[in-house]
């Protein structure tokens, strides 16, 4: 009997750089188990610069990456999500829309590597920081026996995730 596929989605207000990371991420790490969008609740419109040339400097293919609106994924015909990952404080504090299918929900906040000041390097170390933050929480998700655990086991586990090295404050509060 095959394994399950699971459709993720992650949330950042903008769109245009960790939720493009984590999708990115998923769609690799998890090809073939997983399926993975991103959107925002007030989508930038195009993705951050530094996000493509980190992404595909690492191998990624970021030919179909696109800010888009969350509204895209709650209308009739939509995926039917089993996972929304809120990936930035801003959007974790919104209300979200109805998604279609029951999706499990956890916050995975992590710091705004667009909001990074200083020399060019600085700013290139904090766009490897959220790659790297985000990558060490999918790949540990991805590892889950999801099929197995029961709702409440797999909700503590994706929290306990969120709550990694490097979250945001609001992250380090979610029970």
């Amino acid at each position: 009997m095959s394994e399950p596929r699971y459709n993720v989605l992650f949330l950042c207000t903008k769109n245009s750089a960790r939720s493009i990371i984590g999708e990115a991420i998923l769609n690799k790490v998890g090809e073939g188990r997983f399926q993975a969008f991103s959107a925002g609740s007030n989508p930038r419109g195009e993705v951050d610069p530094r996000v493509k040339a980190l992404l595909e400097r690492l191998g990624y293919d970021v030919s179909g990456a696109r800010s888009k609106s969350w509204d895209e994924f709650a209308q009739p015909g939509a995926p039917e999500l089993d996972f929304v990952f809120t990936v930035c404080d801003d959007a974790a504090g919104e209300e979200c829309p109805i998604w279609p299918g029951q999706p499990m929900t956890a916050h995975w906040g992590i710091p705004d590597p667009a909001k990074a000041e200083g020399t060019d390097a600085e700013i290139a170390l904090t766009y490897d920081d959220a790659y790297r933050m985000l990558m060490q929480r999918i790949s540990i998700f991805t590892s889950l026996p999801i099929a197995s655990l029961d709702r409440l086991a797999l909700g503590r586990k994706l929290v306990e995730i969120g709550k990694m090295d490097g979250a945001t404050e609001r992250a380090m509060k979610q029970t």
